[in-house]
């Protein structure tokens, strides 16, 4: 089981998610997100997980940003891998890809209802809920009555408490948290990013 932890902003945070074996840690560079990270807390993020676990990989996800100055600003910072998420088209991932080597895409069933893993060219596809971030849980029904193909990632209302049913119902090839691991929103929780490692991993 794949495990992503994003949102990221503090080293320490990097360096528990790294410590407690995480598959990878992600950035979030989006002005209108409550957990925006500048470049150099980006920079720290990266510097911190890659110290405590070399082979983890680093994400920057990106909502507005165009794709190919994101995938600039990917590879200049050192992130392992660059994920477009929400209304990005088919020609915004060749750009993007063109520049850097590896290029997630992450969608919702909501908006996009015949989602498929590879559709994009993209490496690998995150399925998100309808509002990206809210913590809102959905509706896992649509997961299982979806034709996603191989290799994605659930995410959307996922906390330490119901991943290990998530991963049940869903069976994905991976999980990704964000607010679900927040005391408040944009604030990270040690404890909670331990308990969801650990949770999805036993599940």
């Amino acid at each position: 089981m794949y495990v992503k932890i994003c949102g990221l902003r503090e080293p320490a945070h990097a360096t528990r998610a790294a410590a407690n074996q995480a598959d990878a840690v992600g950035v979030v560079m989006s002005e209108s997100s409550p957990r925006h990270a500048t470049e150099e807390q980006a920079v720290a993020v990266i510097d911190a997980a890659k110290r405590e676990r070399p082979d983890i990989d680093t994400v920057l996800v990106v909502r507005e940003m165009p794709a190919a100055i994101a995938a600039a600003t990917a590879a200049r910072l050192g992130f392992d891998v660059l994920q477009l998420h929400g209304r990005y088209r088919r020609e915004d991932f060749a750009a993007a890809a063109a520049i850097h080597p590896r290029v997630w895409r992450a969608a919702s069933l909501a908006d996009v209802p015949d989602l498929r893993a590879g559709a994009y060219g993209e490496d690998r596809l995150l399925v998100d809920s309808a509002v990206a971030g809210s913590g809102e849980p959905w509706d896992l029904e649509l997961i299982e009555q979806a034709e996603l193909g191989a290799d994605w990632l659930l995410a959307g209302g996922l906390s330490p408490d119901n991943v290990a049913d998530a991963i049940a119902t869903a069976r994905p090839g991976g999980v990704d948290v964000s607010s679900g691991i927040e005391s408040a929103p944009g604030e990270k929780s040690l404890d909670l990013i331990s308990r969801f490692i650990a949770a999805a991993r036993g599940a």
